[in-house]
């Protein structure tokens, strides 16, 4: 308005006569009163500004709001109109004689706390009335210490819904410093110390009960507490994640706590696998590693299930060992050398020689002086040996050539150990202990060769033997144990056997883990329809395919249809004769492509069998889950269809079994499963046997040059009556 009423009084500099005109000064007039009256306005809009923010600022500082949701909106404004600052400010300060803090604020804030935390909306509340207003005194109720703060109890009991005395509680756990009570609420119960330290003690007496019947308990004694605050006691005190992690481990009962079956073989299978995976990949352990490890240990200490040391072999195992596996080098000189490994730093013991007596090859007794010598090599674990001639062994008077023979007579010959004592003339429990001593250890493959080999297609299968006396609980099935073998398919190569008081996962991924142990990893893996196997497998080995027996298969759906349909349904029942007909067609193809469209044929009839008989329907079902495991082996060149391999080795097994008196205890199974395993390893097959294994062991098959281990011979029906003096100057090398 005034640039227009400027230009319009500037215009009779240009025209002078418009000056006298009456429309010229009527124009000016309107612009000068309009220009007043915009003033006038401007100013009263001004006004009302002031006054909006004087109201906003000064009579009503602070507002607050909370909204129905699931958020608490708190907007907080202070006004400073002395500061005569344009922006809000805040200004803390701390005072030097008790070190507390002084906040100002100054200006419009807010503040936005979520409202679905009870310990959140409960510390706004204490914020709330640590507020006062600056300069003098303000009326008001006073607290505890006090104060007078700016927002009343009232005012929050009415914004938040709640008793006062809660509100008065809560203050006093602020100037207590009650931190526990102040962070117990998970609801607007209050959980006070008193009361935790009685939940914990009925929790300390009765351990194996629950929440509920703890609560149940209290609420029986007459103290009001509810679950929640019984639950959150739990909490607080720790005792819920200690119970927790006891209920892993232990059965608690009134009884006592006993350690839960299958707890710690599992905890231990779990740290095995972390220990074959960090050596696979040529790493150390950790420190948490390490100290779960230490824990295992100290925790299968205590429950009594201790790992057995290596086995102290006696002398004349480890001479025995020597020979058999053909470990000797020549020497030159005379010396004589420590016979456990092999060091020429040795001294005599004494002067005076001891007299070995042993039996000659015809039946004499003779004896023979020897010299006991210190072995000071320190890597050695034995410090002190015995000076024999080759072919005696210590604690004996029978030689080599004896021992040998009755593991000979009695593994390889198929004999009985009272037979094999009677033709070495000596008893049969001596026979059983000769023979018993090459069990304490499997054929350490990898140190005897050096390498490990295999084909990559292993078979796992398992045969019930029987063992009178073990710690097995009552029951139907206590004396019967499950020895598990792995073999290689195309070599037939025992590569582990272990016996387990049972079958089931955990005692497959046990002998899996072993397997890996010992430098195996399978491409295939081949079963029968057992699915104990399933998970261990994909968790020890995933890289491997898990093919499942085609023979096993058809079996189990012969024996299911017999079950529905009975024994004689391929003459009284066509339906179920074309069905198994079907199945048996199902994998007598070349490609996978047939098998599919005949897969699909025989789902296709799942609704009417099951209409007419629905008992059948566990042939479908086992069909539709077993066929992918099982149709991998079509068009595949390295995948048997069966597990054949396993089968013949277990018949072997069987026929030692059915003649070894070794299976009376756990302990003596275990050791004839270390003899089987090595007479098994190196006894060839027979000539009638098919071409491509004919006259050869599972270890030439499997690639080992063993024709020229003594073993070897011993385990072709040979006699290791060796000339003495081919061997009078080689001694072991250790």
């Amino acid at each position: 308005m005034p640039w227009m009423l400027w230009l319009w009084e500037a215009t009779v500099i240009f025209w002078p006569w418009l000056r006298g005109q009456p429309e010229w000064r009527g124009i000016k007039w309107l612009l000068w009163q309009g220009q007043r009256l915009l003033m006038i306005v401007y100013l009263g809009l001004a006004m009302g500004s002031l006054l909006r923010l004087a109201w906003e600022n000064v009579l009503h500082p602070f507002a607050l709001g909370m909204s129905k949701g699931e958020s608490t909106f708190l907007v907080l404004g202070a006004g400073c109109l002395v500061h005569g600052r344009g922006e809000p400010w805040v200004k803390v300060i701390q005072e030097e004689i008790d070190g507390s803090y002084t906040v100002t604020l100054c200006g419009s804030f807010s503040m936005q706390v979520s409202g679905d935390d009870p310990r959140r909306v409960r510390f706004l509340r204490l914020f709330l009335r640590q507020l006062e207003v600056a300069g003098p005194q303000r009326r008001g109720r006073r607290t505890r210490d006090g104060r007078t703060p700016f927002v009343t109890q009232e005012q929050l009991a009415a914004w938040f819904k709640m008793p006062q005395p809660d509100i008065s509680r809560e203050g006093k756990y602020w100037l207590e410093a009650d931190w526990p009570n102040l962070l117990s609420l998970n609801t607007v119960e209050v959980l006070t110390w008193d009361l935790v330290v009685r939940i914990v003690e009925v929790f300390a007496t009765f351990p194996w009960w629950s929440v509920e019947k703890v609560w149940r308990y209290l609420q029986d004694q007459g103290l009001e507490v509810s679950r929640r605050q019984v639950r959150e006691a739990a909490r607080r005190s720790g005792w819920s994640q200690l119970r927790q992690e006891l209920v892993r481990r232990y059965h608690l009962t009134a009884e006592g706590m006993r350690p839960r079956e299958g707890w710690l073989a599992s905890q231990l299978m779990a740290q095995v696998e972390v220990l074959l995976a960090r050596l696979e990949a040529g790493e150390g352990l950790t420190p948490e590693e390490q100290v779960q490890v230490d824990d295992l240990r100290a925790l299968a200490s205590e429950v009594g299930v201790v790992s057995q040391p290596p086995f102290k072999a006696l002398p004349w195992l480890m001479r025995v060992e020597r020979v058999v596996f053909g470990h000797w080098e020549e020497v030159a000189d005379g010396q004589v050398r420590c016979c456990y490994c092999g060091s020429t730093h040795v001294v005599r013991k004494s002067r005076k020689p001891r007299l070995k007596k042993y039996y000659d090859a015809e039946g004499s007794l003779q004896t023979v002086e020897v010299y006991r010598y210190y072995c000071r090599n320190k890597a050695c674990s034995k410090g002190s040996f015995t000076d024999l001639p080759l072919g005696l062994v210590p604690h004996s008077r029978h030689r080599m050539e004896v021992h040998l023979l009755a593991l000979q007579m009695y593994a390889w010959g198929h004999s009985t150990y009272r037979r094999t004592g009677q033709a070495l003339g000596v008893t049969s429990m001596t026979a059983y202990r000769w023979v018993s001593d090459w069990g304490y250890e499997l054929l350490p493959v990898a140190a005897l060769f050096g390498v490990v080999k295999s084909s990559g297609v292993v078979g796992v299968d398992e045969k019930w033997v029987k063992v009178p006396k073990n710690d097995k609980p009552e029951g139907k099935h206590k004396k019967w144990m499950y020895v598990y073998l792995a073999v290689d398919v195309y070599s037939y190569d025992l590569l582990h056997i272990a016996i387990y008081p049972s079958n089931g996962k955990r005692q497959a991924r046990a002998f899996l883990l072993a397997l890996r142990a010992k430098g195996y990893k399978p491409r295939v893996i081949v079963t029968d329809l057992t699915q104990d196997y399933s998970e261990p497998l994909a968790r020890v080995f995933p890289q491997a395919i898990h093919h499942e027996c085609i023979f096993h298969a058809l079996k189990w759906w012969h024996r299911q249809l017999a079950e529905v349909y009975g024994t004689d349904y391929a003459q009284k029942c066509p339906e179920g004769l074309a069905l198994r007909e079907a199945l048996d067609r199902l994998f007598r193809v070349k490609t996978k492509r047939s098998a599919q469209r005949r897969y699909e044929m025989v789902l296709g009839w799942k609704d009417d069998y099951v209409a007419k008989r629905p008992e059948v329907t566990c042939v479908f079902e086992s069909l539709e889950r077993h066929f992918p495991k099982l149709v991998n082996a079509i068009e595949s060149r390295h995948i048997p269809k069966t597990n054949n391999a396993v089968e013949l080795v277990i018949r072997r097994f069987d026929q030692h079994y059915q003649n070894f008196c070794g299976f009376d205890s756990i302990e003596t199974a275990q050791l004839y499963l270390g003899v089987f395993e090595k007479i098994y390893r190196f006894t060839p097959f027979s000539a009638d046997a098919r071409k491509e294994i004919r006259r050869r062991c599972p270890l030439e098959l499997a690639g080992y040059e063993v024709q020229k281990l003594p073993i070897a011979q011993l385990c072709r029906g040979q006699s290791l009556d060796w000339p003495t003096e081919t061997l009078q100057e080689v001694v072991p090398n250790g």
